[in-house]
C-alpha cells in the first residue's frame, strides 16, 4: 500500500469534512482547530502536509514554532490525525517523517503533545522521547 504526500498551502483538502467527522466521531476536536487556523492564521504553519492512501485522503499534520518558551529555536507537531480506516499504512509515519525535513534545515528540537498513550507510543516509536516538567509531552533532537 503506498502513501502519497501533498504540501497544503492555503486549503484544506477536498475530502477534509469527512477527515475532521471521523476525528470527532473518534472524539478529537483538533481538526476543527486546524481548519480555523489554516483560515484565520495560516502563516503560524511553517508547513502542513495529507497524506493519501489509494487516492483517499487519510491523514494531516502540521508544524508550527513551539509556543512555550525555549532556549533554542523549536517547533512543534500540531493537529495530526489519521483517519481510523487508513491507520498502521504509514500515513502518520509519512506525514512526520516530511515534517521532521522542513524542520532539519530550521531546528534542532522538535515537540509534540501525545493526547493519550496509544499517541505516546507512537511517537516514541518514531524517535521521540517522553518529556515532564515542559509544555509538550515528548520532543525529539534533529
Amino acid at each position: 500500500m503506498t502513501v502519497s504526500l501533498t504540501r497544503v498551502s492555503q486549503r484544506l483538502p477536498v475530502a477534509f469534512d469527512a477527515l475532521r467527522a471521523d476525528a470527532e466521531a473518534d472524539g478529537h476536536r483538533h481538526m476543527g482547530r486546524l481548519a480555523a487556523e489554516l483560515d484565520g492564521t495560516q502563516p503560524m504553519f511553517h508547513a502542513v502536509f495529507a497524506a493519501y492512501v489509494e487516492g483517499n485522503l487519510a491523514g494531516i499534520g502540521a508544524i508550527t514554532d513551539e509556543p512555550e518558551p525555549t532556549s533554542t529555536p523549536t517547533w512543534r507537531m500540531r493537529r495530526l490525525y489519521v483517519h481510523r480506516q487508513f491507520r498502521r499504512r504509514g500515513a502518520a509515519q509519512s506525514i512526520t517523517t516530511a515534517l521532521i525535513q522542513v524542520a532539519a534545515s530550521k531546528v534542532w528540537m522538535v515537540t509534540t503533545n501525545a493526547g493519550n498513550d496509544q499517541a505516546a507510543r507512537f511517537w516514541e516509536q518514531i524517535g521521540f522521547h517522553q518529556i515532564s516538567g515542559k509544555g509538550w509531552t515528548h520532543e525529539r533532537r534533529i
